[in-house]
Order: structure tokens, then sequence, then C-alpha cells
């Protein structure tokens, strides 16, 4: 039997052996060394191995060998990644992302903070802060003209009462056109409360406080 013969067998050997039977032990390079050997050594003087053939063989051995190392170093790598995805996970507890949506709380700060997207440049720019409870108004404020695209907004010095609340604030944000009054759409920052990192390789899952579970690919930054 030649060297491809033992390594076809080798591969049928494993795919074939039943539960509770230890399959053959792998063909290390020092076998494959030793077999080879044997081969020469036995083979017929009148018919001798080509060059070509050895190297065929030697190739052969070389791409199984590279293909298991290859398999051993991407399961390596993938629980690498797993240990990184929770240590990820961890470090976005207590921390705030950026996620779309209207709600938010003060920090710890006493502070408010998000981002309008607008679609068109504006003559003014209006961000209303009101109780998302009872919808009383607690704050308004007014930007002067403003380019098409993102527009940072924030409210500081909120109220201690609501700090320590951590009252939820409903933000509204419109802006002026020549067309006319138009209402944007808006993202807050909010406290990440609980983190999951999947098994599959999927994105992590966030539970954000007042938005719930949400896709980490969903958040566009966090501090």
């Amino acid at each position: 039997m030649d060297i491809s013969s033992l390594l076809a067998s080798r591969q049928t050997a494993a795919s074939t052996a039943t539960a509770g039977t230890k399959a053959p032990s792998s063909l290390g390079q020092q076998d494959f060394m030793t077999l080879m050997l044997a081969q020469l050594q036995n083979q017929n003087p009148l018919d001798p191995m080509e060059n070509t053939e050895f190297l065929a063989q030697l190739a052969q051995f070389n791409t199984v060998s590279g293909i298991e190392k290859m398999n051993s170093t991407l399961s390596s790598l993938s629980d690498q990644m797993n240990t990184f995805r929770v240590a990820t996970a961890t470090n976005l507890l207590g921390h705030q992302v950026l996620v779309p949506g209207n709600i938010a709380r003060p920090d710890a700060g006493g502070t408010i903070e998000g981002v309008a997207d607008l679609p068109e440049a504006a003559s003014s720019v209006t961000v209303t802060f009101s109780d998302a409870r009872t919808g009383q108004l607690l704050n308004s404020r007014v930007y002067g003209a403003q380019s098409a695209g993102l527009m940072g907004f924030d409210w500081s010095a909120i109220p201690q009462d609501l700090v320590t609340a951590r009252t939820p604030v409903r933000i509204d944000v419109s802006m002026t056109t020549p067309e006319g009054t138009k209402d944007v759409g808006a993202s807050v920052f909010a406290k990440v409360l609980s983190a999951r990192a999947s098994s599959d390789g999927s994105d992590l899952t966030l539970n954000i406080e007042d938005f719930g579970a949400m896709d980490s690919a969903e958040v566009n930054a966090y501090r």
C-alpha cells in the first residue's frame, strides 16, 4: 500500500469509527517518513518510484496536515473571539450608548445629550424636553441655522430632583425650513443594564434602559 492509500484509509477509518470505539491514531510526520522509507527500500528495482510520485505523496501529506492545523487554528481563534466578546459585553455594563429614540434620563452630571439627523438645511431647530410620564414641558432649546446632517443637542444643569429621581424625559426635535416646520428623528444616550454574547458569533444583545433588548449593531457610539 502506498502513502496515498494510507492517507485515504485514515480518512475512511475516522469517518466509520463507531461510538465507544477508539479511532486509529493520526498519522504524524515521523510515521509518514517511516512509511516512505519502507516504501523506498521495498520498491521494485526494475520499476523504481519516480521523483514526481515521491513529491506528489509528500504534497498530499502536507495538504492533509495543513488542513488539520488550519482547522485547529480556526477553532482556537473562535474560542478567543468568544472570550473577547464576553469581555466586551462586561465592559459595556453601566455605560451609556447612543441609540435611535427620544427617551433619555439625566446622567450623574445632570445632563442629557443626543443627536438630531437633519435631512436638509434649516433656518432653526427646536428641541423640547418633557416629562415622559406626565407630558409636562420641562425645557426648550432653540438652535440657529443648521446645515443638513447630524446636529448635537444637550440639556445641562437639569434640576436636582429630576437627576435624583432619574426622571425619563421625552425629547422632540423640529426644524424650520422655507416649506414649514418638520419633525426630526433623534438618537439619545441611554444606559446599558446588561449585555449578552451569543455562542453563534452574532452581534451582542444589549438590554438598554427604556429601550429593552437591542442588537449592538444598532448602537452608534458609547461612552
